[in-house]
């Protein structure tokens, strides 16, 4: 039915390659589609582990190879967010992952009206850089936060990796077509958004 969202999530380390095309084809088995039905795939493209990226990229190449659905790229970090567009509209959404040695990905989000709008642009910076812009009752999510001391988290709203889902993909995209954390590409030319340390210098 219109409206409807179906989802199948598994969370680990090195599990998604496995589980990727099979969660696929149980969706189209169970809800009665093929690939050159669908209207559009939102695909996460980063920032995040290149090993990750390059699956999730190569994944959805070689599903869509050959058809004409429209691909939409979204950053990673606005997908995080976005499980949060009911949180106060004066309050700031940190959207953390980590990035391996002393480092996060790191961007600042507000919601005005159930509309997700950006602050930063996504970047590689220091841990402690990152724990210097966390204010009073500013909400956080992400799969970086146990990189962060405790101390930094109090009287933060803290959101782990259970309020991530797919689902906030379609909702933020349903709310705000246009934002520009969102890009359509060609399947040809789609590619996974890389951050890395030497961008430090620019954060």
């Amino acid at each position: 039915k219109d409206g409807e969202i179906f989802e199948k999530r598994i969370q680990g380390r090195s599990v998604h390659s496995s589980h990727v095309f099979l969660f696929a084809q149980e969706l189209m088995k169970e809800h009665c589609f093929t690939i050159p039905d669908l209207a559009a795939v939102l695909v996460s493209s980063g920032p995040g582990s290149y090993t990750g990226l390059r699956i999730a990229v190569s994944a959805i190449k070689g599903m869509l190879f050959e058809t004409h659905v429209k691909v939409v790229a979204i950053n990673t970090l606005a997908g995080f967010a976005g499980a949060l567009l009911d949180v106060d509209d004066e309050h700031q959404i940190h959207a953390v992952i980590d990035a391996r040695r002393t480092h996060l990905y790191h961007q600042v989000f507000w919601c005005e009206n159930g509309v997700l709008f950006t602050k930063t642009s996504p970047k590689v910076q220091e841990i402690r850089a990152v724990e210097m812009q966390l204010r009073f009752h500013d909400s956080i999510i992400g799969t970086g936060l146990h990189r962060l001391s405790p101390e930094s988290l109090q009287n933060m709203r803290v959101y782990g990796s259970d309020s991530i889902s797919a689902k906030n993909l379609l909702r933020i995209y349903n709310n705000h077509p246009e934002a520009p954390f969102f890009t359509e590409v060609s399947i040809e030319a789609l590619d996974p958004m890389y951050i890395n340390n030497n961008q430090l210098n620019n954060s």
